[in-house]
């Protein structure tokens, strides 16, 4: 059985950084995408990053307009595990952050932006 552990996490002050990470206790087998999104109190959950495999070369990143510039996405594919770099953050990137595996969420990890 696969499961996500999310981690990284927290309270931080406008203008901070987090870094999350999400791993995968299992083995999955040929990752396609990785990504991670995001729920608001009050609102639906929404894409903030995603990435996938290039079949020669570097993977593929794709980001919601409102991270860009800000959050970097990376993966360890050895490691069955998805990075999510956050810089400059804003009270408005409050939100609980899930990692996503195809077929799979993770627990969800809380961060606050907060001054």
């Amino acid at each position: 059985q696969v499961q996500l552990v999310e981690s990284g996490g927290g309270l931080v002050q406008p203008g901070g950084s987090l870094r999350l990470s999400c791993a995968a206790s299992g083995s999955i087998w040929n990752i396609y995408v990785m990504g991670w999104y995001r729920q608001a109190s009050g609102k639906q959950r929404e894409m903030v990053a995603t990435i996938t495999s290039a079949i020669t070369g570097s993977d593929r990143t794709n980001y919601a307009d409102s991270v860009k510039g800000r959050f970097t996405i990376s993966r360890d594919s050895a490691k069955n595990t998805v990075y999510l770099q956050m810089n400059s953050l804003k009270p408005e990137d409050t939100a609980v952050y899930y990692c996503m595996f195809p077929g799979y969420w993770g627990q969800g990890t809380q961060v606050t932006v907060s001054s």
